[in-house]
């Protein structure tokens, strides 16, 4: 198993992408045949009726995962919450799916859909920066 710091988590659904706000996280790949992973997040305990009603449909969604810095990659993982559990004033929430496809190149995917939009020059750098540093959610995820 490896284990890497979870460093800000994102749903996304119907092409919009909902932040989580989290206190602490941690992403295991199992390393098993079956390339699952375990997804923790310790969060406030206002999401607890959110994550209980995603448990309790056994519905299958897509998260956003930064993963050990904060300039890497976005992770996106398919799946479900196995368990929702309250520790003190916090929420623990554990997530099992598996890794939705192999990383891709944000910068390259965010520059292409920036010019596809119209913008050039400065527009273009300004635009391109300041979303280097939010990364939003593409048309294309």
């Amino acid at each position: 198993m490896k284990t890497f710091k979870m460093i800000s988590v994102s749903i996304i659904s119907d092409h919009e992408e909902v932040p989580i706000a989290i206190e602490d996280g941690i992403v295991i790949n199992q390393e098993n045949s079956s390339r699952s992973w375990i997804l923790e997040l310790f969060t406030d305990q206002n999401y607890e009726a959110y994550f209980n009603e995603l448990k309790m449909s056994n519905k299958v969604y897509v998260v956003k995962v930064i993963i050990s810095y904060p300039e890497n990659e976005p992770a996106h993982f398919e799946v479900v919450t196995y368990s929702v559990k309250q520790i003190g004033d916090h929420l623990s929430v554990l997530l099992r799916g598996t890794l939705k496809r192999v990383r891709r190149k944000y910068a390259e995917s965010l520059l292409a859909e920036l010019i596809e939009d119209g913008l050039t020059g400065e527009d273009l750098l300004s635009k391109f920066e300041s979303d280097m540093k939010t990364r939003p959610a593409l048309k294309d995820d």
